[in-house]
């Protein structure tokens, strides 16, 4: 007997997911009563829509803007997941210019597809430092947000797989604190680069802050260890590929309407607590708007740039600003879009001694090669993400109380991104460092009072001085990180402008001129307690001073998280869906 190719498995599998739960047209299910109205069909809405309608007396909808993730090659395969930056599957943003950077702007890529961001991200999967958790959980005054009460719902979220190679995986990870029975699967790299035994054995030579560590989802993340993602075998898995799979969407209470952007949400009843459960959206970016509406909540999961953005238009927000745009105001809200943070990173190459890199992944020949090689059987190096180790850090003179890290490096057989300065024909190695509690914060705007204008992302990075300096810490960490001996014969020197950072002034240069973001945006609607004067939800999830509406996503985070967030999002979702359900258990 013939087996069956990867390839055609793998549309068999597409083609099971085309079910009557995805439309197209609002016109096919305008007539249905929807009990729970989802915004934004991403890492976060797609388990309040799976979990939601695990009861069947609820109906839901989601409303997704981008188009389905069925049938995008740069989607399913792992290694592919830059080529998605600038396409239709991105919402294209760019933050304003960054006064600390010179005044660049930076590019910011958020999903813009069934699956949100978790469609288009590198797929890192960070559960977190458990003492992050905890202080949420104590600022908000609520335990049930600290790391030992979430910890079923990591393991409702996680289905530990096999890599794709089948290896002996064996002191990679601890498989005592994973689960194999949740949803959205994760697994270790399914192919081995060359740099893999060196990055292993500094860390061991290295020890102290650069010391093994066997698994980093234990909540104590500190060392360097293997990276975990979101990998099924040897494709992609998202929200959408898990959580709206083709066994869940055949429910008949499960109605996901793409291509539906909204504008706004509708204030519906109430003048002294204020209810918003309609929504206001166009279809296939154009057309007479439609309206929609929720019998029991508005369930906002639009991502940190996309849930302000929408409070904001609605009239959500602080009331001063949102009459200087001409949006009227009916919840003075004032830290809607305030607080916002991401991870700045730089990248730092080096040119090595080997031609096994990305660069050889990358040259055309290769690179269809290893395609129809994935494409066959699921195998070689397109099964894997960018990276393929982590390390997490404090800095020098942290207290050691806690286990938040506070620098990052992604360690990576090539170089990530594209530098004007490496010389040509040559092969590379990088570690990115980037600043998992930065101080710095920005905010998301209003550009107009046309609420499908795209809007003011300014993350503000680096305008706290101490960002500056902690940058500069990660980077000369990283330099001592490769002068472990096992590189002696391998690493030849830095380049890409690394090289001219041999003094404090040459080195800030470098980081001014190269920073940028690694994609985390946290905390534009930020938690707090109930009844607090500032923030944005409760920790309910509900939006304060507002009722029929909560917020489900990375916003909602009381300050930056200090990691790679989508495991954070996917958790704060389950739970989400238990506080909903018990609102409505009786």
């Amino acid at each position: 007997m013939v087996p069956t190719p990867f390839s055609v498995l793998v549309l068999l599998a597409l083609s099971a997911v085309v079910q009557a739960g995805v439309y197209q047209r609002f016109s096919d299910i305008q007539h249905v009563k929807f009990d729970f109205v989802i915004i934004g069909g991403g890492t976060a809405g797609n388990v309040l829509a799976n979990r939601l309608t695990e009861n069947p007396k609820f109906n839901v909808l989601v409303l997704e803007a981008g188009p389905s993730h069925n049938g995008v090659l740069d989607v399913q395969v792992p290694f592919l997941a830059g080529n998605l930056w600038n396409t239709p599957y991105d919402w294209n943003y760019t933050t304003t210019p960054q006064s600390a950077l010179q005044g660049r702007t930076v590019v910011y890529p958020r999903g813009h597809i069934l699956g949100g961001s978790s469609s288009i991200n590198f797929m890192i999967y960070t559960r977190g430092p458990s003492s992050q958790y905890d202080d949420y959980a104590r600022i908000v005054g609520d335990p049930g947000w600290s790391w030992n009460r979430l910890q079923p719902y990591f393991r409702k979220n996680e289905r530990w797989v096999e890599p794709a190679d089948r290896h002996d995986t064996r002191g990679q990870f601890d498989p005592s604190i994973h689960s194999k029975k949740g949803i959205n699967a994760v697994s270790l790299a399914g192919f081995p680069t060359p740099v893999d035994g060196m990055i292993v054995g500094a860390a061991k030579q290295l020890g102290g802050d650069y010391r093994y560590n066997l698994d980093y989802s234990s909540g104590n993340m500190l060392g360097i260890g293997w990276v975990q993602t979101t990998i099924d075998g040897a494709s992609r898995s998202s929200s959408a590929t898990s959580y709206l799979g083709s066994r869940f969407l055949g429910r008949r209470n499960l109605y996901v309407l793409l291509n539906a952007q909204v504008s706004k949400l509708v204030h519906t009843s109430g003048t002294r607590v204020p209810a918003f459960r309609g929504v206001e959206f166009r279809e296939n970016g154009g057309g007479p708007l439609k309206r929609v509406t929720a019998t029991k909540e508005i369930l906002l999961c639009a991502g940190a740039i996309g849930s302000p953005h929408i409070l904001l238009n609605s009239g959500i927000g602080d009331a001063k600003t949102l009459k200087s745009v001409g949006v009227r105001s009916i919840v003075d809200l004032p830290d809607v879009g305030r607080n916002l943070a991401d991870h700045v990173a730089t990248a730092n190459p080096w040119i090595v001694n080997g031609n096994q890199t990305f660069e050889t992944l990358q040259e055309p020949d290769e690179s269809a090669e290893f395609l129809q090689q994935w494409k066959q059987n699921g195998t070689g190096p397109f099964v894997n993400t960018i990276v393929s180790h982590l390390g997490f850090f404090r800095a020098k003179g942290s207290p050691k109380s806690s286990n938040t890290p506070e620098y990052e490096f992604l360690i990576s057989n090539g170089l990530i991104i594209p530098n004007p300065l490496v010389p040509p024909g040559r092969n590379f190695f990088t570690i990115v460092t980037a600043l998992m509690t930065p101080k710095s914060t920005g905010s998301i705007r209003l550009r107009s009072n046309n609420p499908f204008d795209a809007p003011l992302v300014d993350p503000g990075f680096l305008k706290d001085k101490t960002d500056v300096d902690l940058l500069k810490e990660s980077i000369k960490s990283a330099f001592k990180f490769v002068s472990a001996p096992t590189w002696s014969k391998y690493i030849v020197a830095p380049t890409g402008g690394l090289e001219n950072t041999n003094t404090d002034a040459g080195l800030e240069d470098f980081i001014l001129n190269n920073a940028g973001t690694f994609f985390h945006p946290t905390s534009s609607a930020k938690m707090s307690k109930k009844g607090a004067k500032d923030g944005v939800v409760d920790p309910d999830l509900k939006v304060k001073n507002v009722d029929g509406l909560r917020v489900v996503d990375a916003s909602i985070f009381p300050y930056i998280f200090g990691a790679h967030p989508q495991a954070a999002v996917y958790v704060y979702a389950e739970r989400a869906s238990d506080l909903i359900k018990a609102a409505y258990s009786a």
